[in-house]
């Protein structure tokens, strides 16, 4: 009777060890990919108004923007106490720089085809593939900054670290 409660214990183990598989592995991100709303998309339009002037009014193009639409990036500089019009030009500047020494078309794609072949050539062990286990941050530990060690080395050369919790022998 014993034996029948252990072997009947551990078929339910691995069941449930089973239901919790996934199916190919994907990058990390926070990201969700299902086909399903967005709740973070909806944004509440701003008040209709009358303007003083109709000139005012952008003119109308399919997809294009009313005075109604909500700017959140604008919003938020406005908030802050920033001018409104330099952030814009600001957000062009920025982006010109980023990519002055050029941009690769689709990158996320080669970046996600890249780390899923790495992942493939550096898979855990038997009983994790049997059981899909998450290697993600296993197979990048060779590749990861030890943040302790390099604190370290960098007070060992007298550079200043006012940001990390001070020395404990001092």
């Amino acid at each position: 009777m014993i034996r029948l409660r252990t072997v009947f214990g551990i078929g339910i183990a691995l069941l449930t060890l089973a239901g919790c598989s996934s199916d190919a592995p994907r990058l990390m991100n926070l990201r969700a990919q299902a086909d399903g709303p967005d709740e973070f998309a909806i944004v509440p339009t701003r008040p209709l108004e009358m303007p003083d002037d109709m000139s005012a009014l952008p003119p109308p193009a399919p997809g294009g923007a009313n005075l109604a639409d909500p700017d959140p990036g604008a919003d938020a500089i406005a908030a802050l106490g920033g001018n409104v019009n330099r952030g814009a030009g600001g957000s062009a500047g920025l982006m010109n720089h980023v990519g002055r020494f050029g941009v690769a078309a689709g990158i996320r794609n080669t970046l996600a085809a890249e780390d899923l072949e790495y992942r493939r050539d550096n898979d855990g062990r038997l009983l994790e593939r049997a059981f899909a286990v998450n290697i993600y941050h296993r197979a990048y530990e060779d590749l990861s900054l030890d943040q302790y060690a390099e604190l370290a080395r960098l007070r060992r050369a007298g550079i200043r670290t006012p940001a990390a919790p001070p020395n404990p022998q001092e």
